[in-house]
């Protein structure tokens, strides 16, 4: 096999601790060249997703340019393939920044995953200069009613599904030419804004859980987390419950969706009956609003909802299949109430500490807006790459009909200077397509460490994934993870690892799966309980189960691969202990 990845980055002495927590949820895969070439690095030096990382933090005030290796990149690594975040970088910032510590980020973004080392400061950690500057950013955090960058940001983004180009239209080189100056355009600025409010998140969220610590009621932060609202990761799942429900209340469509998922786009589309009609327009309105999510749907060479429709409609079954009483409305409506309720309460429990009543209710607040504004952020990051991917998969047409390409998504095994050559002279590309696609199933079939300290092996050292064995739990045993949206459930365990055929999740299951992103979203409606292997607090699973008030649990130490499908579970969102009940 390979011994090394055909792209990579550099470790860091000054910052030698990486990890896949987080990170590991936006790419789960090894990373395709042509991501690599726009978001990474290149011959041109670092790229737009490094760059927008450390605008991020110098707009935070955490560091300053000259803190950064001009040359190679230091937030986010490629190992082996597989992309890394620095977590020695984001300590500095907790360690920095007034009221929190590096332990207050490794609870927000990493949960409690196995072989992270304590953090030790480096002399050059502390500055009281960047103390100074995080701090004003943080009052304005803490106070800001609302984003208008991020809505200006989301109007934009939205403009640019409702203009696409006739990409069908344009030449080959052309196609090329536009799709690398879109990237250069327009993604650095959207990246930096992501990272800008996600980091800025954990101000609220380190105010309340320590308000709530100190008042002995640790798991009243969960709740004052939730029901937020107009979060743009459960907006989906909303969507996908009145397409169910359309479905549900129709003897027609329902017998196309009882044929099974296999083509179901197709065979709805081809259905004459008006219920099938009217529900084919529908859900076209829906893609034509939510068409950019899907799985790995930061990596363009993976399938979204627009291009392949099965993939929402498989969802969408599941939700068909629920009882009324799952509808996430409801849910979301008492998680709201019981928020005002409990920021009240706790409020004028403080009236006798006015500074520690001001910090709670403004911990309360900032919540309010950040973390919906988070949510936002992303969803525009992944708005805009649909643009891209969707010009890319014409290019990718187009090289496939001349026999250049093995796939449509081929293009991922590219550089953006390589495609051009391709269109020059398309001898021998698929040899190399082929040869680095081999390298890439190469990868994937490796269990990626966790951490890596110093210099990363090589990726021939790495243990197949299928040679990773661990012990079942049985009845009466536990796992203990991080809490993630309170409540306690049971049910069925249902271990999904594919997000592309949730089939055997029927309601009221306890969903196990190895990580989430949002198109795992719409399974937790009709899941009583979610469990990922991974996740912190800020995680996608926690944020969005919420929001639809589903009890779950996170940082479950492999799961997936512990709890028996089909076994009787107990999942305890409060304590973070999931029990196997019976196998």
């Amino acid at each position: 096999m390979a011994e090394e990845y055909f792209v990579g980055t550099n470790t860091s002495d000054r910052y030698p601790i990486w990890t896949r927590a987080n990170v590991g949820e936006v790419f789960p895969d090894p990373v395709a060249l042509s991501t690599f070439d726009f978001a990474f690095q290149n011959d041109d030096g670092i790229q737009m997703s490094e760059q927008g990382f450390r605008d991020a933090y110098i707009r935070i005030g955490a560091f300053e340019e000259s803190e950064f290796d001009p040359d190679n990149p230091v937030f986010l690594g490629v190992f082996g393939g597989y992309t890394y975040l620095n977590a020695s970088l984001m300590r500095i910032f907790g360690e920095r920044a007034p009221g929190l510590s590096a332990q207050d980020i490794d609870d927000a973004f990493f949960g409690v995953q196995p072989g992270i080392p304590p953090y030790e400061q480096h002399p050059d950690d502390p500055s009281p200069e960047a103390e100074a500057r995080i701090g004003e950013v943080f009052g304005w955090a803490l106070t800001t009613p609302d984003l208008p960058e991020v809505l200006a940001q989301e109007q934009e983004v939205n403009l640019l599904r409702e203009n696409r180009p006739d990409f069908a239209s344009m030449g080959d080189h052309e196609l090329v030419d536009w799709i690398e100056n879109f990237f250069r355009g327009g993604f650095r600025k959207l990246f930096a804004q992501h990272i800008f409010i996600s980091f800025l998140t954990t101000v609220p969220l380190g105010i309340v859980s320590a308000v709530c610590e100190a008042i002995g009621r640790p798991t009243d932060a969960m709740k004052i987390m939730a029901g937020l609202g107009d979060v743009e990761s459960a907006a989906p799942s909303m969507a996908m419950w009145e397409l169910g429900r359309q479905a549900t209340s129709s003897s027609s469509v329902s017998a196309v969706f009882e044929a099974g998922i296999s083509n179901l786009d197709t065979r709805l589309r081809a259905a004459e009956e008006p219920d099938c009609v009217e529900f084919v327009d529908a859900f076209d309105l829906f893609l034509r609003s939510y068409g950019s999510r899907g799985p790995n749907e930061w990596e363009m060479s993976c399938p979204t909802w627009e291009t392949d429709p099965d993939l929402a409609l498989a969802a969408i079954d599941r939700m068909r299949v629920s009882p009324a009483s799952a509808a996430p409305h409801d849910h979301q409506t008492d998680l709201a109430a019981e928020r005002e309720r409990l920021v009240a309460e706790i409020g004028a429990m403080l009236e006798a500490d006015p500074e520690a009543q001001g910090q709670f209710l403004a911990g309360a607040h900032g919540a309010s807006v950040l973390m919906p504004g988070r949510e936002r952020t992303k969803t525009n990051c992944v708005k805009f790459i649909q643009e891209g991917r969707i010009a890319a998969r014409e290019f990718g047409r187009r090289m496939v009909e001349r026999g250049v390409f093995p796939e449509v998504t081929s293009f991922a095994m590219l550089r953006f200077s390589e495609l051009h050559q391709a269109i020059d002279n398309a001898d021998g590309w698929r040899q190399v397509i082929e040869q680095r696609q081999e390298v890439f199933d190469t990868a994937s079939s490796r269990q990626e460490p966790f951490v890596i300290v110093g210099e990363a092996e090589p990726l021939s050292s790495w243990a197949r994934r299928d040679a990773v064995t661990f012990e079942s739990i049985g009845n009466g045993d536990s796992i203990q993870g991080m809490p993630g949206c309170p409540g306690v459930s049971e049910g069925r365990a249902r271990v999904i690892l594919d997000s592309h055929d949730p089939t055997a999740l029927e309601p009221g299951d306890v969903l196990i799966a190895p990580l989430t992103d949002p198109s795992w979203t719409p399974l937790f409606v009709p899941a009583a309980g979610v469990v990922v292997d991974v996740g912190a607090a800020l995680s996608h699973a926690i944020i969005v189960s919420r929001e639809l008030g589903i009890p779950c649990v996170v940082s479950a130490t492999n799961a997936t691969k512990r709890i028996p499908d089909g076994a009787m579970v107990r999942v305890d969102g409060d304590s973070g202990v999931v029990t196997v009940l019976e196998v």
